[in-house]
């Protein structure tokens, strides 16, 4: 099985490299080939040893209690950052932006990270740059880092095999790297499964999946600075299991592709950089369950993504920074949910929607005093969004049996009263910063931002038989937000408090599968206090989000509640163990009425151990115990079970080992 899954791995990545637009230059290094032994534990070795005991790569963000990450199935983790999510959480795939092909976000876009590579992933939740787009909730940034060559070595790469014991997971995957730090060719792939996990009341969760990704990037960098870098990349998954929703997902394809250019110009450079990502998703209710409903029903939905993006960095004397930039993107998506035992289509899920948007930005930061510097930006973005098939009609089954012609245009009329499908939105946002250091080693943060999102194509155009409709005539949301932050450290100690606030005007509020605006507010608090002495160290992360439907005077749904995670770490020649405690209270600030909450949710705690230890100097073993004491838990923003209410959310696994092992050269 394994022998299988690798020739698959490899022969994604060559169909990647014919698909790359990149020419891979011999080097002109006449060093004979070597292989060399990596001493000590660099910064990719960790990051690969991580994510080998993870069982996607969002999960490494679970670690900060101002991200939640909501589970439907034993796939798709979707990242809630400070009490919002879905579109409200914009996620960059190395300059990238990719969008789901699932109404019911089956395939977040974190979805597509790779396992392979393990990306540096950064989480953004305030406007210091616009340079990406204006953050609304807030922003993840994975970055892949370049291979690393050992010096007189022309190749490198890594081997991981790993599994674990509930759900019985397996896990291979490796790159492999030649040439140096300014030329290269990488390919890389992987294929990770599991079976059906157990949560910590031995209860079977229906979890069981497989994916497989291949990839291949390449980078030559002239004398002069001049660069190019491509990449591309096939991701297949197959028979997803969700117990969160009323389908499972056999199938999930996706290919994405990548070209930049660059090189320095004055007293900076310039960025020129392309993309495009295919996404094809199929979701039924029978293929991997009993059939319960009395008809097969079959989803079949695509998502095509372009993009371009060109940006000027310049440095004025010796304290300004400047940066200005342009950006064209075009989305397309279109599902239909397909009767399969009548061979018609039931509803037009997402009606030939494309979005074209535009976008500026112009931003600059100045140092006016050795303690003290301020930024400023402002971004243009014009958006606009179509419905091309909505008038397309299909037949609909009233609750009297009967049939009934129908279509998205005439559900968006009948549930708001609007006949317009075409939407056009001017989105001006703007940010203002400052970093004063006031004291040795202190520093004092804020700021302060104005950011305009367009409502997105679920929000907007989403059409399942009147049972969930989107609403065309939504406003822009426009969130204004504060934000300010003490940092520092001495002697062994390091620390960070943060408060902040975001009112939201036309906040859109999803309730009861209908879409409407609403003004809200969200307010929170984040603390951090960290200590180490070189071979030991220990973290403390306290993060509370507060959510208010202000037209309504109730809480806003799907907010997580007050999080802290603990951490303790010990580490000496390579070997590293690690102890870490996740508590959160009790959620009973909800918003049952709009269907999202179905209900409090209990308190948990959970301890987790781990730990990397070096086998020899190029083979290192990791290994991890979530979930110490098998406990029965499920974040409170997880999807609620739609099979029959056996359980109230979908619950985290119970005790599980996880292990790898990882050579590298």
């Amino acid at each position: 099985m394994i022998k299988k899954h690798l020739a698959r791995c490899v022969s994604l990545a060559l169909a990647g490299c014919a698909g790359t637009s990149l020419v891979y230059g011999q080097t002109a290094a006449e060093d004979d080939l070597l292989i060399r032994v990596t001493e000590g534990r660099s910064v990719e070795a960790a990051r690969l040893s991580e994510a080998a005991v993870q069982s996607e790569p969002v999960e490494r963000l679970s670690s900060s209690p101002s991200v939640s990450l909501s589970r439907m199935g034993g796939r798709g983790l979707d990242p809630v950052i400070r009490g919002q999510n879905e579109e409200r959480v914009d996620v960059l795939l190395d300059g990238m932006r990719v969008e789901g092909a699932c109404p019911s976000r089956m395939d977040p876009p974190t979805s597509r990270l790779s396992t392979a590579l393990a990306p540096v992933l950064e989480v953004r939740t305030d406007n210091r740059t616009l340079r990406w787009g204006p953050i609304a909730g807030g922003q993840i940034v994975a970055t892949t880092a370049a291979p690393e060559f050992a010096s007189g070595n022309l190749t490198t790469g890594h081997l991981t095999l790993g599994g674990s014991d509930n759900g019985d997971g397996k896990l291979v995957n490796g790159s492999a790297a030649a040439g140096n730090k300014n030329t290269y060719i990488r390919m890389a792939g992987g294929h990770d499964e599991a079976d059906d996990y157990e949560d910590g009341d031995d209860r079977e969760v229906r979890s069981s999946y497989e994916n497989t990704e291949g990839r291949v990037d390449a980078a030559w960098t002239a004398d002069n600075g001049f660069y190019t870098r491509g990449m591309a990349s096939r991701q297949e998954e197959r028979d997803v299991k969700f117990p969160g929703r009323g389908m499972d997902a056999p199938k999930t394809d996706t290919d994405m592709y990548r070209l930049e250019f660059g090189a320095p110009v004055a007293n900076g450079g310039w960025n020129l950089m392309s993309w495009q990502a295919d996404v094809d998703h199929v979701m039924d209710n029978f293929s991997l369950r009993e059939q319960t409903a009395p008809m097969k029903m079959l989803t079949a939905s695509e998502t095509r993504t372009q993009g371009v993006r060109l940006t000027l960095d310049q440095r004025a004397g010796d304290r300004t920074d400047w940066a200005v930039g342009v950006d064209y993107e075009t989305n397309d998506w279109d599902a239909a949910l397909n009767n399969v035992d009548k061979g018609v289509v039931a509803s037009f899920m997402w009606p030939g929607v494309e979005r074209d948007r535009v976008g500026m930005f112009l931003e600059q930061f100045t140092r006016i005093q050795p303690d003290l510097q301020l930024g400023a930006g402002v971004r243009y973005d014009r958006v606009e969004m179509e419905a091309t098939r909505a008038d397309d009609t299909y037949m609909l089954r009233r609750m009297d049996g009967t049939m009934v012609p129908m279509s998205a245009a005439k559900a968006y009329e009948q549930v708001y009263g609007t006949t317009d499908t075409d939407a056009a939105d001017d989105n001006f946002s703007g940010f203002v910063s400052s970093e004063w250091r006031y004291a040795r080693n202190r520093r004092l943060d804020m700021v302060a931002s104005h950011s305009v999102r367009s409502p997105g194509v679920t929000e907007r155009y989403v059409n399942k038989m009147l049972a969930w409709v989107g609403n065309p005539g939504l406003d822009t949301e426009n969130h204004n937000k504060l934000e300010i932050g003490l940092s520092g450290h001495q002697g062994n100690w390091n620390w960070r408090p943060a408060v902040w606030v975001d009112q939201v005007d036309d906040y859109v509020l999803r309730s009861q599968d209908r879409y409407t605006n609403i003004d809200a507010r969200l307010l929170g608090v984040e603390g951090e206090l960290g200590w180490t002495n070189g071979s030991w160290s220990a973290t403390s992360k306290l993060a509370s989000v507060r959510g208010e439907n202000r037209d309504a005077d109730k809480p806003l749904p799907r907010i997580p509640p007050i999080q802290f995670v603990q951490t303790l770490a010990w580490a000496y020649q390579g070997h590293t163990l690690g102890a870490e405690w996740e508590l959160a209270r009790r959620q009973d600030r909800i918003d049952e009425e709009s269907g999202l909450d179905p209900g409090t949710s209990p308190g948990y705690g959970v301890f987790n151990l781990s730990g990397t230890h070096p086998v020899m100097a190029n083979l290192s073993f990791t290994w991890a115990l979530d979930n110490v004491f098998d406990k029965t838990w499920a974040p409170h923003v997880s999807k609620s079970d739609a099979l029959g209410q056996e359980f109230f959310k979908v619950n985290e696994p119970g005790r599980t080992v996880r292990a790898a092992l990882t050579a590298r050269w």
